[in-house]
């Protein structure tokens, strides 16, 4: 995942969006066809202010797959 640190919480996953430092709620699951098999699933992550603009934008490609809660995803098995 893409999580570096913040500056309030070092351990704190921050969101994908150019230039935003603030703390990342949801994970955006993605993959290109062209390049990834189809169970790969690479991941952003992103804001409350940011969840629509980067859906939007994977979406237009065909790449998004899934938009879940961090928290949700942070749970789920290592196999899903």
């Amino acid at each position: 995942m893409n999580s570096p640190e913040s500056a309030e919480n070092p351990a704190a996953p921050v969101c994908s969006a150019k230039g935003c430092r603030a703390d990342a709620v949801w994970v955006l699951a993605w993959n290109n066809p062209k390049l990834h098999t189809p169970e790969r699933r690479k991941t952003w992550l992103a804001c409350e202010e940011h969840r629509e603009h980067l859906s939007s934008f994977l979406g237009m490609r065909g790449f998004l797959k899934d938009v879940v809660t961090l928290a949700e995803w942070e749970s789920r098995p290592a196999s899903a």
